[in-house]
């Protein structure tokens, strides 16, 4: 499938960084504003290029790289244009729905309450919504790094119903276990917003496991490092508890192929896309940080057909999958599987 054709099949995003994905122009007309004059360089080109993280080659180098755009988004105007450029940009690349995440804690550093944060957000996903075809619910983050989840989660949970549909652990992995924020996440929880958790991104199957066992995940972030637990034999693979208990029950994974290249240093064709997908597992695509992966959903599509064997019927269904694991309410849900559908058909 060409490039166009995969761009005109409509597509679901689940995993997405609000401060991953700015247009570079849009940083450093911010920077401009707030006097920030710490950019690495102020030329569109060289900047592009800069933040192109393709040769981080760690979890922890890739996000040294949010340093900047985190500091260009501290004012509410900046942070609901960025918010608003998000859903422009996601649905010319033909998303028809999406949920886009980040932690509000990270935009205080000049002042802002976080209800101030994600009021901007809101404002700018909103309008989006109202000039695209798009569907758009947000996610926030809490840091796995930073002690005060609960203030995150009493935050997200001020706006459920009102555009927050989940609530998320972000962040390194390694040395902040999930459960650590359990009061946050049953909270949110209780008060019924989705759940998903950032694990099996570095760290392996016992990072999954307290997503889901301690915390409720109702999805997972990456998930990748499953493949730890599974054994390649000789009558074929053999699934260890946490691998049997994801693929059984038939937990989402927001799988995110061009980051996990740069974040592990990994080749296209070593990447478990395909095998969790042949193995039965509930795979999704997604883009993670459009910005620092120089990525769009389109491209993680022709990813999955050039180097992982994916035809059409493959990418429907991995659509389907997405909308399926969406938070939203069934309605919505219908309606978009049917333009799937139908799209898929013609």
């Amino acid at each position: 499938m060409g490039r166009e054709s995969l761009r005109s099949l409509p597509k679901a995003e689940l995993h997405n960084h609000l401060d991953g994905g700015l247009r570079v122009e849009t940083v450093i007309e911010l920077a401009d504003a707030i006097g920030y004059r710490d950019l690495p360089t102020s030329d569109p080109a060289a900047l592009t290029e800069w933040f192109d993280q393709g040769d981080s080659g760690s979890l922890e180098g890739y996000l040294a790289s949010f340093d900047h755009t985190i500091a260009v988004m501290q004012t509410p105007e900046a942070i609901e244009r960025v918010a608003f450029e998000a859903g422009e940009d996601l649905a010319t690349d033909g998303v028809i729905y999406a949920e886009i995440r980040f932690a509000p804690v990270l935009n205080t550093a000049r002042g802002l309450r976080r209800e101030a944060v994600l009021e901007a957000a809101l404002a700018g996903i909103s309008r989006a919504m109202a000039k695209d075809d798009i569907v758009i619910g947000l996610i926030v983050d809490a840091m796995r790094n930073f002690p005060d989840s609960l203030s995150d989660a009493r935050s997200a949970i001020r706006y459920a119903g009102k555009g927050v549909v989940g609530f998320d652990l972000a962040g390194p992995e390694f040395g902040f276990p999930a459960d650590d924020h359990l009061a946050a996440c049953r909270l949110v929880r209780e008060y019924g917003l989705g759940l998903t958790i950032h694990a099996g991104e570095a760290d392996g199957p016992s990072s999954i496991h307290r997503a889901l066992a301690r915390c409720g995940a109702q999805r997972i972030g990456h998930g990748i490092q499953i493949m730890s637990d599974i054994r390649v034999e000789a009558n074929g693979p053999k699934l260890g508890g946490v691998a049997a208990m994801v693929r059984d029950r038939q937990i989402p994974l927001e799988i995110c192929p061009r980051s996990n290249l740069h974040t592990l240093g990994i080749e296209p064709g070593d990447h478990p896309l395909g095998e969790l997908y042949r193995l039965g597992f509930n795979v999704t695509l997604n883009t993670d940080n459009r910005l620092m992966s120089r990525v769009t959903l389109t491209d993680e599509f022709g990813f999955a057909v050039e180097h992982h064997g994916f035809r059409k019927s493959d990418l429907h269904r991995v659509t389907a999958a997405a909308l399926n694991a969406a938070f939203v309410d069934d309605g919505t849900r219908r309606i978009l599987l049917e333009r799937v559908d139908a799209a898929y058909a013609s």
